[in-house]
């Protein structure tokens, strides 16, 4: 998946990672004030591999920066938004994340993100 965005678009790779407790190898690629994080799944049984058998390639979900994720999760709740996370857990780069149901986000799965994503 990366060959279009490296060759086609010209990004450039800055990051990448594996994720052991989510299965999943992370690719940063920068585009001004914004990453497009690309995805594979480093196990057949992990969250991103039943995505893709499900739904196949494509948006798995978007992210947005918080300044504080406790805070935003706490904001999250009284506003009756499903949580998949509760409590925030490690991420990709040294940042810690929650994921929002997307029953609650009209049908999409959104990542709040405190810290720094390369």
């Amino acid at each position: 998946a990366l060959a279009p965005y490296v060759e086609g678009l010209g990004l450039e790779v800055t990051h990448r990672e594996v994720v052991d407790s989510q299965k999943v190898m992370v690719a940063m690629l920068p585009v001004g004030e914004t990453n497009i994080e690309l995805l594979e799944p480093t196990s057949g049984d992990s969250p991103i591999a039943k995505f893709l058998e499900l739904r196949g390639p494509g948006i798995h979900h978007i992210a947005l920066a918080v300044h504080d994720i406790e805070a935003a999760l706490a904001r999250m709740e009284a506003a009756g938004v499903r949580m998949i996370d509760t409590e925030p857990r490690p991420g990709a780069g040294g940042t810690m994340v929650a994921f929002a149901h997307p029953k609650s986000m009209g049908g999409v799965l959104v990542e709040l993100v405190e810290g720094s994503h390369h």
